[in-house]
Order: C-alpha cells, then sequence, then structure tokens
C-alpha cells in the first residue's frame, strides 16, 4: 500500500515514534479517516464485532473499545447487542467524530501502554482494533486492558505479526494465569493491496472466572 492511497496520513501515523506524534497524527486525519479507511476496505472492525459477537453475550456490559478512534466499531456496537460501550484513544480529533455519532456512554482521551484510571474488572470486555500494529501499541499494554476486564469476560484484539512476534505472544504466555486464548484467526491482511507479507490476526482472550 502506498501513502497516496491515504493522502500520506497513513504513512505519518507509521512513522510517528512517540505518543504525541501518533496522536497529532490521528487529530490531522480525524475528518477524512473513515472515508479514506473504507474506501481501502479496512477488515479489522468487521472481523473483531464478529468475534466478540461469538463470545461476549449479548447485552453485556460496559465494554470498552481500546482504540476507538472515530468509532468505526462503536457504531455497530448497539447494532449487535452490546449497547453500553465507551470509547478510549489517543487522538482528541478522533474522539471528536465519534462523539458525534453519539454511540458512546464515555469518552476517554488516554494513551494505551501505561497504567488505566479504571477499576479491576470495570468492563464486561474489551475490543481493541488496530491498536497493536506498526507505530502504535506494543505488548506493553495488554496487562492493563487484562486488569479492567472482569472475570469470564472477553478481550477481542487484532495485532499485527510485527507485534505478535515482539514479545505479544509472549506476553499472553505471561499472563496464562489470568487468561485462555480462545480462538486465533488465520493471518489476513487488514486491507485489500496491503503486502502480503505483513498480516495481522485476530485473537480472543477469556478471562479466568
Amino acid at each position: 500500500m502506498t501513502d497516496k492511497r491515504h493522502d500520506g496520513h497513513l504513512g505519518a501515523v507509521y512513522a510517528a515514534t512517540e505518543a504525541a506524534e501518533v496522536a497529532a497524527a490521528y487529530d490531522n486525519w480525524a475528518e477524512t479517516y473513515e472515508a479514506e479507511m473504507r474506501r481501502a476496505g479496512y477488515r479489522h472492525p468487521s472481523v473483531a464485532l464478529a468475534l466478540l459477537a461469538r463470545h461476549l453475550p449479548k447485552g453485556a456490559g460496559p465494554i470498552l473499545d481500546a482504540g476507538a478512534g472515530t468509532g468505526m466499531v462503536g457504531e455497530w456496537m448497539g447494532i449487535v447487542g452490546y449497547p453500553q460501550v465507551e470509547a478510549l484513544d489517543i487522538s482528541a480529533g478522533m474522539l471528536a467524530v465519534a462523539a458525534r455519532k453519539g454511540v458512546y456512554a464515555k469518552l476517554h482521551n488516554i494513551a494505551l501502554g501505561s497504567a488505566l484510571p479504571f477499576a479491576d474488572g470495570a468492563y464486561a470486555g474489551v475490543i481493541c482494533t488496530g491498536v497493536f500494529t506498526t507505530g502504535h501499541v506494543g505488548c506493553e499494554a495488554l496487562a492493563e486492558l487484562v486488569r479492567v476486564t472482569k472475570a469470564g469476560g472477553a478481550i477481542v484484539a487484532t495485532v499485527k505479526d510485527t507485534v505478535w512476534d515482539n514479545g505479544f505472544a509472549a506476553e499472553i504466555n505471561r499472563l496464562s494465569g489470568l487468561v485462555a486464548m480462545v480462538e486465533e484467526t488465520d493471518p489476513y491482511v487488514s486491507m485489500p493491496g496491503e503486502a502480503a507479507t505483513s498480516p495481522s490476526r485476530a485473537i480472543v482472550l477469556r478471562l479466568h472466572a
């Protein structure tokens, strides 16, 4: 994929090396992000929603949309049976677009990767799409997502292979006393035209009851 397909925004995001740069890149992209990603055939939201519906009972909540962006996942949550959803994202600009949809109970402008200001077991489930990828967040964010998910709850996440191989799989193993991986998709590219050499996978982690 070339940056031209996304007016240079995707390249800026992938090139960012610090959280502030990632936030600024997404702030600048916020108003056109959805149109561009939909044209590109972005797959992560659909894959993750299908997995959530398979592993979390209808009506469970609240659910944390971690890395919610403009709400591409959130706008479907109520339709598929999860009306209580909160959004978390590093970009205030992206959250401003998400807020206009009126689908989130709360909006949290927070970066993943450090301590989250939520109680243990605050959420029935977590959905996290397009976050564990190039230039974004690594395995260091997983433990906090596990902590804020209640016993028996589910975490659905998409993970790029470069992140998976750089500690993510090992982190799941380290957290095995708290979670078990109950589903893992076959490798797939996040959008048509992306290099087949940089696939992702989607996983479901179940918190031990």
